[in-house]
């Protein structure tokens, strides 16, 4: 591989987008949603402005949920877990951000779903 073809092929993650995965589009199927105000700390997935309230939906292995699903990899832990650990930093420091501003948030985990395979 050649410049930048191995810089893609060590990071597999880098060409997904950060929003409308399937967890996202479940949740959105049949809504007509406001859009999300910019001015906020984050980027919820879904934002309600008249009534301050914004909902995530995170998937469970990227946001290290406490279910079977968020279990840490054992192969590739040296990018995994500060990975992992700077995600989860910064959903709480968002979470709280949120709340300063007056925000109420609600979070939806992938294993919460109907089916949990979103």
């Amino acid at each position: 591989m050649y410049g930048s073809q191995r810089e893609h092929a060590s990071n597999p993650q880098q060409g997904y987008a950060a929003r409308n995965g399937s967890p996202e589009t479940e949740t959105q199927f049949g809504l007509s949603l406001p859009s999300t105000p910019a001015s906020l700390p984050s980027k919820p997935d879904l934002a309600f402005p008249a009534r301050r309230k914004v909902i995530f939906v995170h998937g469970c292995f990227w946001h290290s949920h406490a279910c079977k699903a968020g279990l840490i990899p054992k192969s590739n832990r040296d990018f995994s877990l500060p990975k992992l650990r700077q995600n989860k930093a910064r959903d709480r420091k968002n979470l709280e951000a949120l709340s300063l501003l007056g925000w109420d948030a609600l979070v939806i985990w992938q294993c919460e779903l109907k089916d949990g395979t979103a």
